[in-house]
C-alpha cells in the first residue's frame, strides 16, 4: 500500500508540473493611456485619433491596448499636453504645437500664412518634414500623426468687408505667427485655445476669431460669429505624439504595430476624412442665408499676400537653418502639387 501511495503521489506531483507547461498563463496586453483635451464626439477625435486607436486595439488584441482619456481627464490645458507625455501622466496625447511655440520652434514655418492652399498640402508637407527629422523639438517624441487644418479664415460678430475693416478689431488667434499676421493687417490679436473660443466671442472678449471652417462649428462659435471674411491666414499644425522613451521600451511587435498605423497612413486617413469635413463646413457657411460671406477683393488679397511673404522672408533671414527648412518645404510642396 505504501508503494502504491508513493507512486500516486509522484504521479500527482508530475501532473502538477506538466499542466502549467501545457497551458501557459496568457500575459495581459500592455496598456497605453491616450490623453485628449476635448470630447470624443469632436471631429478631430473621430478622424484624427479614433481610426488609429481602433486599428491598434483590434490588430493588437492581447499585445497592446490603448485606453482613451477624453474631456481632459488627464489634464485639460493644451499647453500641458507635451509635458504630460514626457512625464508619464499620459503615454500618447493630442498636441497643438502652437500653444507651446518654445517647444516646437520650427513649427513657425508650418504656421506661416499663405503657404498651403489646402489641408492636403499642409498635412503631407508636415508629415514629410517630421519623418525626415527636419523639425526641432520632436527628438523626445515618437510622432504618430502630423496634421494641419484647412487654412483658417476670419469669423466675426460684425461684418468685415475689407482688410481696412480689420483695423482695431480684437481677433482670436491660435499661435504667435497668426497673431503677427493679424497685427500686421491692423487687427488686435490675442492667442486663445480653441476650447475657450466660443466663450470669448459670446462675452465680447474678442470680436472674432481665426479658425478653420470645422473649428468654427466644433468649438461652438458658429451661433455668434455669423460674418466670414474668406482670407486664408494659415493652417494650424496638430500632432499625436508618444514619448519616444515609452515607445522604445515596447516589444518590437508592439512598436511595429504602432508604426503601421502612423505617419503616411494616418495622414492619408486625415486628408480623406477630416478634409471632407472641412469642405462640408465651408459649404455650410457659404449656403447659410443667415450668414454674411465676403471674399477679399483682388487688391486686398494681393496686399495680404505681400504681408505674408514679408513675414516668411524675415523668418528665413534669421538663420541658415530657417533658409534650408524653407527649401525643403518648397521642394516637398512642388512634389505634392505635381502628384509625385
Amino acid at each position: 500500500m505504501l508503494h502504491i501511495k508513493f507512486i500516486g503521489a509522484c504521479f500527482a506531483g508530475t501532473l502538477a508540473v506538466l499542466v502549467p507547461a501545457a497551458f501557459p498563463v496568457k500575459a495581459d496586453p500592455i496598456e497605453l493611456k491616450l490623453a485628449f483635451f476635448a470630447a470624443e464626439s469632436t471631429d478631430t477625435f473621430k478622424y484624427g485619433i479614433k481610426p488609429f486607436v481602433d486599428s491598434v486595439n483590434s490588430e493588437g488584441s492581447g499585445l497592446v491596448h490603448i485606453t482613451v482619456f477624453a474631456d481632459g481627464a488627464l489634464g485639460k490645458t493644451l499647453a500641458e499636453q507635451p509635458s504630460m507625455v514626457l512625464e508619464g501622466t499620459a503615454d500618447i496625447a493630442w498636441v497643438v504645437p502652437g500653444q507651446t511655440p518654445y517647444r516646437f520652434p520650427d513649427n513657425q514655418l508650418i504656421e506661416m500664412p499663405g503657404i498651403f492652399r489646402d489641408l492636403r498640402e499642409g498635412t503631407l508637407a508636415y508629415t514629410h518634414l517630421v519623418a525626415a527629422g527636419a523639425l526641432r523639438g520632436y527628438q523626445d517624441f515618437f510622432v504618430i500623426a502630423a496634421y494641419t487644418s484647412a487654412p483658417s479664415i476670419i469669423h466675426s460678430r460684425r461684418p468685415i468687408q475689407s482688410l481696412a475693416a480689420l483695423k482695431g478689431q480684437k481677433i482670436r488667434t491660435n499661435n504667435p505667427i497668426e497673431a503677427t499676421a493679424l497685427e500686421r493687417l491692423g487687427a488686435l490679436p490675442t492667442i486663445i485655445p480653441a476650447s475657450r473660443l466660443a466663450d470669448a466671442i459670446d462675452r465680447g472678449a474678442v470680436d472674432g476669431a481665426v479658425v478653420s471652417p470645422t473649428g468654427l462649428f466644433q468649438f461652438g462659435a458658429a451661433q455668434t460669429a455669423r460674418n466670414h471674411y474668406l482670407l486664408g491666414v494659415g493652417a494650424a499644425p496638430l500632432v499625436v505624439v508618444m514619448s519616444r522613451k515609452k515607445f522604445e521600451s515596447l516589444p518590437e511587435p508592439a512598436q511595429a504595430l504602432i508604426r503601421k498605423y502612423s505617419g503616411e497612413r494616418a495622414a492619408a486617413a486625415w486628408i480623406e476624412s477630416f478634409g471632407a469635413t472641412e469642405k462640408a463646413s465651408m459649404r455650410k457657411i457659404e449656403t447659410d442665408e443667415q450668414r454674411i460671406v465676403i471674399e477679399p477683393s483682388l487688391a486686398d488679397a494681393a496686399a495680404a499676400q505681400q504681408t505674408f511673404r514679408s513675414m516668411i522672408d524675415s523668418w528665413v533671414a534669421e538663420s541658415a537653418h530657417n533658409k534650408e527648412l524653407l527649401r525643403l518645404l518648397e521642394a516637398d510642396l512642388a512634389a505634392v502639387r505635381s502628384g509625385q
